[in-house]
């Protein structure tokens, strides 16, 4: 897994650089974080299988759960446009509003609206 450290006024975050990666389940995403320098991943939406949009499936919550038991912070970078769920664009707004989980459109934003690390 190859990333790139970034030093941000947030904190420092580890930005997932390697295209080829794909957080299938819940072990690929230890991977991931167990692999990263910082608490702060950020990831292109591409990292994430399509199962990951539909919440039916369970995989974003999962996802969501380990990042609060483990104190991380995540950005995932993404055009989200054309996301039709309801469901899914709330979860976006709300996760946005909280500043741990963030879904926007570049890096710069998802910096912008980080919460700052304790």
């Amino acid at each position: 897994m190859v990333f790139e450290e970034l030093d941000t006024e947030k904190g420092p975050i580890s930005f997932l650089k390697d295209s080829d990666y794909i957080i299938q389940n819940i072990d690929s995403f230890f991977d991931l974080i167990y692999s990263a320098a910082s608490d702060t991943i950020a990831v292109h939406s591409s990292h994430f299988p399509e199962h990951f949009f539909d919440l039916k499936t369970g995989f974003a919550g999962e996802i969501f759960q380990k990042i609060t038991n483990y104190q991380k912070r995540f950005i995932v970078i993404g055009d989200y446009s054309n996301i039709t769920s309801k469901s899914f664009k709330d979860l976006i707004y709300e996760s946005n509003k909280n500043g741990k989980v963030i879904f926007v459109e570049t890096l710069a934003e998802g910096i912008r609206l980080l919460k700052k690390s304790t």
